[in-house]
């Protein structure tokens, strides 16, 4: 069943479960399921009394029937009394391990969703600075740690207090001196399971912290598997990966050892709290001041008082996995959401394409400027260019554009009217990208092509934007043309490719503003000028940014702009920029050179 965002948001926000303590914080996930979880717990103190009265009919049997042959109740009594407790114990335990199954299940299904939804709302700085791998490790490993806590250790701590408190006032009934000999070593437990509680939170912490740069290693890997194998890289990674699986290996090792440690310390001091107990249950049988009935409930309700003291020790120290997993996840949460309805003003119809700049700057939080004083005006349908090196803020200019992110000094301006009194959604629809790393998801190239566009979409159009970009033949030379399924990141796809396909998938959107990120770097000569012949009839009465390292990609362009460290150093039309001394002429110069000389090569051969 389809969940759309604002469902989500409308079922429950997360981010009310955002707080210091990491305790109220959980109990306040179980929004929405506390009734069924309460009902859990309640069925819990059913089971568990059942097993009490087990023991004290198992007394009276003993007591009343074995040895002082009172058969005033039958035997089969007795039977029926020990079957019936044997029911309600195991029957109220299914129902509270199905009803805290089935909230955990909910929880954590509510949580991935809420997850996934939240971070596709994420500004773009967020992503830039997050790893992917550290993502998935809190989306995946960290959300089962919460479910496990939910369906098991939580609801067992419930369990072995309810165990204690009601076999605890059982013994007490049955003799005050055995209950008081029975509970000496319970405070040494907590003590100890405290003390393991904080040393196992920190090593759990260290040891997902680390999981998480494993899986990032992993990622980063297998995305750049062509690179590695190109570049006969595979011992370096191999030794990278070493590298970092050793220290996770560390870290686990401590972890387990120290599991490894607080297991034998509580069971030895259980064992020897038991042996304590029965010893002396058994002086006060030999003494008749408990009868033998008594002493034989006594044996076997002193390990449910004891072994649930020691399971809420270990209890206590698995749920710092919980603790600290909650608080990864809340990392997540607790980033603002990029918000796509923020502008006041929304137009009936299509933008027309008049952008301004005045006096634009942009920085990174905590960073240089990237983008200083740029200031130029275009308009509606003019094709503006943008040239310079690498890291001259080219990409981060027009990234200011769909908002993806805000200028922190200066003006933009759209038809007249302020950037950012646009809805982010509406102006998003308005423009479209093709980026430098064209990206393709494991579909089929239909769906690539018509992903984004929001509406039923025809074959011939899908058709139409494919031919625009040079594209069409190549897809019907597949067996099942436009059906053909998309590999992991379009690897079954060239490069030029793949290109062609993200350019297909822009055009179809056919928005206003066109941004295209060095998008012709992957295609040979012939097949850019196949593109830039489609696109000069496409981008009639469009705005359009084209960003390019090669000069015969921009001639045509009504306004070019140079760009270095951030500031715009030469700006105006092709012809009128190479009478200047300066930066374009330079590369134009460069790149004719490189040009003639390989013509001589190809026309010597």
């Amino acid at each position: 069943m389809a969940v759309s965002s604002q469902s989500i948001q409308q079922n429950y926000d997360l981010r009310k479960a955002i707080s210091t303590n990491r305790l109220i914080g959980l109990w306040r996930m179980l929004t929405g399921y506390r009734l069924k979880y309460t009902a859990a717990t309640l069925s819990l103190v059913v089971s568990a009394s059942a097993r009490m009265l087990t023991f004290q009919l198992l007394r009276y049997f003993v007591d009343n029937i074995f040895i002082a042959q009172d058969h005033h109740i039958g035997l089969p009594m007795i039977a029926a009394g020990f079957i019936g407790l044997a029911l309600m114990d195991g029957g109220f335990s299914f129902i509270s391990g199905r009803l805290s199954a089935q909230s955990s299940e909910s929880v954590t299904r509510r949580l991935r969703n809420y997850l996934f939804d939240h971070i596709q709302h994420l500004p773009f700085a967020y992503h830039d600075q997050t790893a992917t791998g550290d993502l998935i490790e809190r989306c995946t490993s960290d959300v089962d740690t919460l479910r496990r806590f939910f369906s098991d250790q939580a609801i067992n701590a419930g369990r072995v207090i309810i165990l204690f408190i009601i076999n605890f006032t059982a013994i007490y009934q049955l003799n005050p001196k055995l209950a008081g000999i029975s509970i000496i070593v319970i405070p040494v437990i907590l003590v100890v399971s405290i003390l393991f509680f904080n040393k196992i939170f920190k090593a759990y912490e260290a040891y997902q912290e680390q999981e998480a740069v494993l899986s990032t290693t992993l990622q980063e890997n297998l995305s750049g598997v062509r690179v590695v194998k190109a570049f006969a890289r595979q011992p370096y990674e191999i030794s990278k990966f070493d590298k970092d699986n050793w220290e996770k290996y560390l870290r686990g090792k401590k972890l387990y050892v120290l599991n490894s440690i607080f297991w034998p310390i509580s069971d030895t001091i259980c064992s020897f709290q038991i042996l304590v107990g029965l010893y002396f249950g058994a002086m006060l049988t030999i003494n008749h001041e408990i009868t033998i009935g008594t002493y034989i409930a006594y044996a076997g309700m002193v390990i449910l008082v004891i072994f649930p003291i020691r399971n809420l020790g270990r209890l206590i120290v698995d749920m710092s996995t919980g603790l600290v997993s909650y608080g990864r996840v809340m990392e997540i949460i607790k980033n603002p959401r990029e918000s796509l309805e923020d502008g006041d003003y929304l137009p009936d119809k299509d933008v027309v394409g008049a952008i301004s700049f005045k006096n634009v700057g942009f920085e990174y939080e905590g960073d240089h400027k990237v983008l200083d004083d740029i200031s130029f005006e275009c308009q509606p349908g003019q094709v503006i260019a943008l040239l310079g090196s690498t890291g001259s803020g080219k990409t981060t200019l027009v990234n200011l554009l769909p908002r993806f992110y805000e200028a922190t000094h200066g003006r933009i301006t759209l038809d007249g009217i302020e950037l950012n009194r646009y809805p982010r959604r509406y102006l998003r629809t308005q423009v479209g990208i093709v980026e430098q790393e064209p990206f393709l998801f494991s579909r089929s190239i239909r769906e690539n092509i018509t992903y984004g566009v929001g509406r039923e979409v025809t074959d011939e159009e899908v058709e139409n934007a494919a031919r625009a970009a040079s594209i069409h033949a190549v897809i019907m030379s597949f067996p099942n043309g436009y059906g053909t399924l998309v590999g992991e990141r379009g690897v079954t796809l060239s490069g030029g490719q793949k290109q062609r396909v993200a350019i297909a998938r822009t055009l179809l959107k056919n928005p206003r503003i066109l941004i295209l990120d060095d998008s012709t770097s992957s295609v040979d000569t012939e097949t850019e000028a196949d593109i830039r012949s489609a696109l000069d009839n496409l981008m009639i009465d469009r705005t359009t940014f084209i960003i390019a390292h090669r000069i015969q990609s921009i001639m045509q362009a009504d306004l070019i702009l140079v760009m270095d460290g951030g500031h715009i150093v030469q700006r105006g039309q092709h012809n009128g920029l190479l009478q200047e001394e300066g930066i374009y002429r330079q590369i134009f110069n460069i790149q004719t050179r490189i040009e003639d000389e390989l013509q001589k090569e190809i026309a010597g051969v």
